[in-house]
């Protein structure tokens, strides 16, 4: 017997829903339950009257697994659209994050001016901390983070996702 391996890819995923109590529950629930794994999750009202939601999810998958997954989303019925912005086309991906780094002396410097390398802003400063906002793709923030480590990163905390398409269209 030949086990296939599936290759798995990151996809991100663009769900328009109603926004209706326990709609995040359920998702995330298909998720769990599948065994599925969420790898960033973010959500937010995009109605003016507050009637509808955005929730930007990325996972890893398999191409036959992210077709179950869209899938079964789609039957949800507070789910208006699921849109694979993978697989759409070119999209804009950016992440928020707050970076917590104590230091004096050299670390204080040093932060500081990685903090100007990667256009984070101090968003906080006492006489022994700073808090750093930056913004980007994911790789950025990940190296940022990662050189907080050496002058003093106390904690982070991050937004998670958010992606658009690029162009005319809608999601």
């Amino acid at each position: 017997m030949h086990i296939r391996e599936e290759k798995t890819e990151r996809h991100t995923l663009a769900v328009i829903v109603d926004n209706e109590p326990g709609i995040l529950a359920r998702i995330a629930g298909l998720f769990s339950g599948r065994g599925y794994n969420i790898e960033s999750l973010t959500v937010s009202e995009i109605a003016a009257d507050q009637s509808v939601s955005r929730i930007t999810i990325v996972t890893s998958a398999s191409v036959e697994t992210l077709e179950q997954i869209v899938a079964q989303l789609d039957r949800l019925v507070p789910v208006h659209q699921v849109t694979d912005l993978t697989t759409q086309g070119p999209h804009v991906e950016r992440e928020l994050a707050l970076v917590k780094v104590a230091g004096t002396g050299d670390h204080r410097i040093e932060a500081l001016r990685l903090g100007e390398v990667y256009r984070a802003r101090v968003v906080d400063a006492t006489t022994s901390s700073f808090v750093f906002e930056v913004t980007g793709g994911r790789e950025k923030i990940d190296t940022f983070v990662t050189l907080m480590k050496e002058v003093g990163l106390v904690e982070v905390a991050r937004t998670g996702i958010v992606a658009i398409a690029r162009g005319r269209e809608g999601a």
